[in-house]
């Protein structure tokens, strides 16, 4: 095991518990809520469910090493998307009423980082690719 592989895992299995909790708490305070909440910015209210699974889905396929590379594109979307609708006007550290997007770049970055090294380290999607076997003709 290289430090990489070590470095790529845990990243990997932060991002992943962390969204896992952000997609479940939307879920718990109510998802029409948050589909009101994107509404009241000028989102359509339906990407609040689409978010909503493919925070908490992501989150559990990120912690088992599946689809690492695709969660990871989808996440940096959402990302970008909080930063530029929501958390761009509060500034870097947040103005004193919101927060800021320090903490929506650094989650891009690491999904950006998945996206572009992936995480093979205690994958399934490697140990999946180990059990294929290859038939020539």
């Amino acid at each position: 095991m290289r430090g990489k592989d070590a470095g790529a895992f845990i990243l990997r299995i932060f991002i992943g518990v962390a969204f896992l909790i952000h997609g479940s708490l939307k879920f718990q305070g109510g998802i029409g809520n948050t589909a009101g909440w994107f509404d009241s910015i000028g989102l359509p209210g339906f990407l609040a469910y689409i978010v909503a699974v493919i925070e908490l889905a992501g989150g559990v396929l990120l912690i088992l090493g599946l689809g690492t590379r695709v969660v990871a594109f989808l996440f940096a979307v959402i990302l970008l998307g909080a930063v530029f609708t929501v958390k761009a006007q509060a500034g870097f550290t947040g103005n004193g009423q919101s927060a800021g997007y320090e903490l929506d770049l650094a989650y891009l970055v690491i999904s950006v980082f998945l996206l572009l090294n992936g995480s093979c380290l205690l994958s399934l999607d490697v140990m999946l690719q180990k059990n294929k076997t290859v038939h020539y003709q």
